[in-house]
């Protein structure tokens, strides 16, 4: 059976490989100009040394803002029980 299978199957022959060939380099060839990225894509960005002093800079930011949220929810739950203090003392209920 698998004897036969060969005999039905056609040769390539070298006109063929070379159709083959070219098919493949003209898909190789749209690939490589639609996907693969070159120098002056990459013009535009930042080099390494100041995409780096950028984010030092931005998780600076970012540190000093949450240091100064921590500052404000212990404030705001200090000035909380004060006026719950204050309501318990006065007799007001603060529903």
């Amino acid at each position: 059976m698998f004897v036969l299978k060969w005999a039905y199957m056609a040769t390539l022959d070298t006109d063929d490989l070379q159709k083959i060939k070219q098919l493949i380099e003209v898909s190789l060839g749209e690939v490589i100009e639609t996907t693969l990225v070159t120098k002056d894509d990459l013009g535009h960005l930042p080099t390494k040394d100041e995409f780096y002093s950028k984010m030092d800079e931005v998780m600076g930011e970012l540190k000093a803002t949450r240091e100064e949220v921590a500052v404000q929810t212990h404030q705001v739950a200090d000035h909380d029980d004060r006026l719950e203090k204050l309501e318990n003392h006065v007799g007001i209920s603060s529903n």
